[in-house]
């Protein structure tokens, strides 16, 4: 196992910290040594076309991977069967993304969520680099097209123009560092959902799920990610509408009062400990979450 450095933020500095590179085959990979039982949510309305490719491309190393269909007309729940016979489809009950991912998360029995857009713009064979980030002590794991590495080929100037602000918007109210914020490429320890209480039912789940992890404590990464154009069809993102709701959320979600307890402090501070004394990340990452108070992490020469 070689050392390379990786720039890192956590909480107003960044230090250099050491981080483990473990490459398999040339490329890096969680490996067959994981102990995590994976589950994959899958939102999906009408993305027949697409799903073919999404699913095509999950790991095998998946324990499960979870539709939910959104009152579909076409024959997505048929097509998703037919290539991949153990899927478990969700009906959903509700309307929109955010409620499609809640229900999901309630019937994930893995100990790790991803969430997956069912439209190809996310690439499924990025899993494995969320969940090493989840195996070595991360709670939440989130992409960014933004950092050296990531990129987006979706992106409009206005809609990154509303990135920009509202990942600004945030980082001031909350303290957090995120360089992306409208992104919903993500890991969550299943153990850890129920205490971010999440209420969003549309597009702004993304910005939810960001802003609770952060303000609840959770060891938070970003890691880069590529975002494609969707394979078929057209978005149901409405720039507008829903740019209104993320700015809703943002305010909402910001000021709400959150209650940690010593339990949690301790917890946390255990889980720092471990990730300093051992990481297995691959890549540069950025680190949220970490008490201000906490001890500033030590690069390789002492200082």
């Amino acid at each position: 196992m070689t050392l390379e450095k990786s720039r890192v933020s956590t909480n107003g500095f960044h230090p250099e910290l050491p981080i483990p590179v473990k490459p398999v085959n040339g490329r890096h990979s969680r490996g067959a040594t994981g102990t995590l039982r994976v589950s994959v949510v899958i939102p999906a309305r009408n993305e027949a076309e697409a799903l073919p490719f999404v699913l095509e491309k999950i790991p095998p190393w998946v324990h499960e991977v979870i539709l939910v269909d959104g009152l579909s007309i076409d024959d997505t729940v048929a097509v998703a069967k037919r290539k991949l016979p153990q899927i478990r489809v969700v009906h959903q009950t509700g309307r929109g993304k955010g409620n499609a991912l809640r229900e999901g998360f309630f019937s994930a029995k893995g100990d790790v969520v991803v969430a997956l857009d069912a439209d190809g713009s996310m690439d499924p064979g990025e899993i494995s680099r969320y969940v090493e980030l989840i195996e070595v002590g991360f709670d939440y794991v989130k992409g960014s097209r933004m950092m050296a590495g990531g990129s987006s080929e979706d992106l409009t100037t206005l809609r990154r123009f509303g990135n920009w602000v509202f990942r600004t918007l945030t980082n001031v109210l909350t303290g957090s560092r995120y360089s992306d914020l409208c992104y919903g490429y993500f890991a969550v320890r299943r153990s850890a959902i129920d205490h971010l209480d999440l209420r969003a039912d549309g597009f702004e789940i993304e910005t939810e799920i960001n802003i609770r992890a952060h303000r609840s404590g959770l060891r938070v990464s970003e890691v880069p990610s590529s975002e494609f154009l969707r394979t078929h069809g057209t978005s149901q993102l409405s720039t507008f509408k829903d740019g209104f709701r993320i700015l809703t959320t943002i305010f909402r979600t910001s000021f709400r009062r959150q209650i940690r307890t010593a339990d949690d402090h301790r917890a946390l501070e255990g889980r720092v400990s471990r990730l300093r004394n051992g990481s297995a990340a691959t890549m540069p990452i950025s680190i949220e979450g970490e008490r201000p108070d906490m001890q500033r992490p030590r690069d390789s020469s002492g200082v």
